[in-house]
């Protein structure tokens, strides 16, 4: 099995069309938004570029705001309060790297993205990026294997540790390398907290009370709790590799379903994405 099998090569169940639109809208707006990044851009510009760009096309709801992280902060550099991952004023310059991270609802459907980007020439984000693909690869083939999701984290930790990279990902809050996305009712008005919109939160906090009733967790981590098979549903899945001062990730939906069938009970949503495009071009340029 590859780590390029999606539902491109699946026959698309109407419930997840909405999922794959949101999807493909919030990597239309990484490009477009890092297309416009010049030197001198603040984060906070860039994150205010991504809500603009995706309101303007109908995005009312969020399950998170907009981020940018520019330079060594894309390796969450002396990163230790969820405060810190925050747009701040620092200015993009050439030759940094960038990441932007969105996670729009849309017509009651989320999404959440991580795009990797540089200003100019870097040809250590270029290694990064490209060995992000056996990250990929790996993952969704030890799901299909029904490994527990805390045995593929830990086995995607060593993958990066023999790559020569550091985990990133084991920053954010219980270091998750995913989490859950789902549905959201659409309300006229949404709130959010600390910019996460509350009708996301409260779907992601009814799972986890469900599953903590029976035996899983909606986050994917280190820790005993996410010591389970994967169960069904929509992952959003960021590996993240950091060396030094520079970081890179991708962010996508991994489809898992409760079929018998390998290729079936676990896929990528959608291949059509930058990062697996640039990893196409670059065999057929070697």
């Amino acid at each position: 099995m590859t780590g390029k099998a999606s539902a491109v090569q699946h026959e698309i169940a109407p419930e997840l069309r909405g999922f794959r639109e949101v999807q493909r809208l919030a990597y239309a707006c990484a490009e477009a938004v890092a297309g416009q990044l010049r030197s001198g851009v603040t984060e906070r510009e860039a994150a205010r570029m991504q809500r603009v760009w995706l309101r303007e096309r109908g995005v009312r709801d969020w399950f998170h705001l907009p981020f940018a992280w520019f330079g060594d902060r894309t390796a969450f550099a002396g990163f230790k309060v969820p405060l810190q991952f925050f747009p701040t004023d620092r200015k993009l310059e050439p030759g940094m790297p960038f990441i932007l991270d969105m996670a729009p609802v849309y017509k009651g459907f989320t999404a959440d993205v991580g795009y990797s980007g540089c200003l100019g020439l870097n040809p250590l984000h270029d290694r990064l990026l490209g060995d992000l693909e056996a990250h990929r690869e790996l993952i969704l083939r030890e799901v299909r294997e029904r490994r527990s999701l805390r045995e593929i984290y830990e086995d995607v930790e060593r993958l990066m540790t023999a790559q020569g990279y550091a985990n990133r990902h084991r920053a954010y809050p219980f270091g998750v390398i995913a989490h859950k996305v789902d549905r959201v009712a659409e309300r006229r008005w949404s709130p959010r907290v600390f910019g996460f919109g509350t009708q996301a939160l409260k779907g992601l906090v009814s799972d986890a009370l469900h599953g903590h009733r029976d035996g899983w967790s909606p986050l994917w981590s280190p820790y005993r709790f996410s010591d389970h098979p994967p169960q069904p549903g929509l992952w959003a899945v960021e590996p993240h590799l950091g060396f030094r001062g520079t970081g890179a990730k991708f962010e996508e939906i991994l489809v898992v379903t409760d079929s018998r069938d390998p290729e079936q009970s676990a896929f990528w949503l959608d291949d059509d994405l930058p990062h697996v495009r640039r990893w196409a071009e670059e065999k057929v340029a070697a």
